[in-house]
C-alpha cells in the first residue's frame, strides 16, 4: 500500500499491510522516534529514502537508529545490548508461525483444532527462551524501564498469540508484564493493526 501524502521527494516513502507484525515493529520505531509528527502517513515495512529502499523490518530500523539518533532503539550498556539482539531474533523467529499463507496451509491440511495446537506449540517454546532471558531484567519493558529493540519485535508476536490464536500468557509472568506495558505505551498503541489505515472497518 502506498501512503497517502507521500508525494514529498523530502519524506520518506513508507508502504505497508495492517496485519504484517513485520511492520508493525517498525511503525513501533517509527512512533518511538516521532517521525510520525513529521510525517502523519508514515507505514511500513518498504522504507524508499531518496535513492536508498530497504525492505527488511530490521535493517529498517538500524537505519532509523542511524538517522534519526533520538530516542535510541538500542542501550549503551554492553551487557543490556545483546540480549536485546536476542530477543529480537526469537521474536523475529516466531513471525513465520503467526503468518497467514503458512497458517492457512496448515489449517487445510491439519484442520483448525490442529492449526492452533501447531501455533501454540511454537509460540510456548519462543516463549519459554524469552522468558529465561528476560526474567532477569527488571522493570516495565524487555531490558528495563526503556522500550528498545527487544520491545519492538515482541510486542507483535505477544499480541498476536494473544489477540489472534487465544493463547494463555499466564505461566509467563514476564510476559505478561510485558503484553501490560505495551497496552500502555502510546507508540505501541499507534502501531497495532486494528490502528491502521488499511484495516478492515468490519
Amino acid at each position: 500500500m502506498e501512503c497517502v501524502g507521500a508525494e514529498d521527494p523530502k519524506k520518506l516513502m513508507l508502504y505497508s499491510y495492517w496485519r504484517s507484525s513485520c511492520a508493525w515493529r517498525v511503525r513501533i520505531a517509527l512512533n518511538l522516534k516521532e517521525y510520525l509528527k513529521l510525517n502523519p502517513f508514515g507505514c511500513v515495512p518498504v522504507l524508499v529514502d531518496g535513492d536508498i529502499v530497504i525492505a527488511d523490518s530490521l535493517a529498517i530500523i538500524l537505519y532509523l537508529e542511524e538517522k534519526y539518533p533520538q530516542n535510541p532503539l538500542l542501550p549503551q550498556d554492553l551487557q543490556v545490548k545483546p540480549v536485546n539482539y536476542q530477543a529480537a531474533k526469537i521474536g523475529a523467529n516466531m513471525q513465520p508461525y503467526q503468518n497467514m499463507p503458512i497458517i492457512a496451509y496448515i489449517k487445510e491440511k491439519l484442520g483448525q483444532e490442529k492449526m492452533l495446537a501447531w501455533i501454540h506449540h511454537h509460540a510456548n517454546n519462543a516463549f519459554d527462551a524469552l522468558e529465561n532471558l528476560l526474567r532477569t531484567y527488571p522493570g516495565m519493558y524487555a531490558t528495563g524501564d526503556e522500550a528498545f529493540l527487544a520491545d519492538l519485535f515482541l510486542a507483535p508476536q505477544i499480541h498476536s498469540a494473544v489477540s489472534r490464536f487465544n493463547f494463555d500468557l499466564s505461566k509467563y509472568d514476564r510476559l505478561l508484564k510485558l503484553f501490560e506495558a505495551y497496552k500502555e505505551h502510546p507508540a505501541f498503541q499507534k502501531a497495532i493493526p486494528e490502528n491502521q489505515p488499511d484495516a478492515p472497518t468490519t
